[in-house]
């Protein structure tokens, strides 16, 4: 069953009455029915536009963390065709939390690579929650490296809480490997499709966004920090996370307006976890669409293009 958020409660009556007339349904098929099942399905669709329309960007938040929401194999398995994952950093070990590999994007071929968050807690603890290690952001350079060797342009999907924070990840050099997958992505010579499909937290996040076009998925969220951790550092109470997410300013509609990035991606009533092949389907049309704009476009250019793209976000006048 897919979990509930807070605010849904108002379609909590309506989706036990779709499936109360579903059963009957199954029972015994009569016209009356139908037409019933199909008025409470319409009502339902125009209540969540209704309140999805207008989350705060706590509820955002809640709804970029769902438990169901797609994460970046599930877009793999919609969008691309021949994928191949990659593993291993060619140093120290794999990491599961950052997946990655060549594939096909409609016939053209791409390299992709993302966090990859788990499902039920073994495979949460294994992907350590989409958190990753030193190894997966060299095994992220590793993939770009070779897409820039062959000329596959690189698509990017963001969805981690953050970097792991633990001292064996420091040990290993976890600032170095965010530096680097920095630099990497900055200054290759390919396009760079970065999507934030879901939660985009802190460096962790950042290690796989810089790219030409920065893509947003309509209820995903893009931060420094946690709206928690902000509260705890400014508040010094949890409680004041919600306060907290209104001042980061971390929904993809504060960030479009501030153009750290450069489109949203609608999502389907009630989220992408609600209807993830057309959140997909959504998604790839965006991609597509993009990386034919910067198709063509000579890779020195896209570096500097890239580089002034970067330098202007966070420019004022007084």
């Amino acid at each position: 069953m897919t979990a509930r958020l807070d605010f849904e409660e108002p379609l909590v009556e309506l989706r036990r009455k779709i499936a109360e007339v579903e059963k009957k349904l199954a029972a015994h098929p009569d016209e009356r029915l139908h037409l019933e099942l199909a008025e409470l399905r319409r009502d339902l669709e125009e209540r969540q536009r209704q309140i999805y329309r207008a989350l705060t960007p706590w509820q955002k938040l809640q709804v970029a963390r769902h438990p169901d929401r797609p994460y970046t194999l599930d877009y793999v398995k919609y969008i691309f065709t021949d994928f191949v994952e990659l593993h291993g950093d060619r140093s120290f070990a794999d990491d599961p939390a950052i997946v990655g590999g060549p594939a096909r994007l409609e016939g053209r071929p791409v390299m992709v690579l993302g966090h990859q968050k788990g499902r039920d807690t073994k495979e949460k603890v294994r992907r350590n929650f989409g958190m990753a290690h030193p190894e997966g952001f060299r095994k992220a350079q590793r993939l770009m490296r070779q897409a820039e060797k062959f000329g596959l342009p690189v698509i990017s999907f963001v969805d981690t809480p953050a970097a792991s924070p633990t001292l064996q990840d420091e040990e290993r050099g976890q600032a170095w490997a965010i530096a680097e997958s920095l630099l990497t992505m900055a200054s290759l010579r390919v396009p760079v499709l970065v999507a934030v499909i879901g939660e985009g937290g802190s460096g962790g996040a950042l290690a796989l966004g810089v790219g030409d076009r920065i893509l947003m998925l309509e209820h995903a969220v893009y931060s420094v920090a946690s709206p928690e951790a902000a509260a705890a550092i400014v508040w010094k109470d949890h409680s004041f996370a919600p306060r907290a997410a209104e001042a980061l300013k971390i929904t993809a509609q504060d960030l479009l307006a501030l153009g750290v990035i450069d489109r949203i991606v609608p999502e389907p009533p009630g989220g992408a976890h609600c209807n993830p092949a057309l959140a997909a389907e959504y998604l790839k049309a965006a991609l597509l669409e993009e990386l034919a704009a910067l198709s063509g476009t000579p890779g020195e250019a896209l570096v500097e293009q890239r580089y002034q793209k970067f330098r202007r976000i966070g420019y004022v006048i007084e």
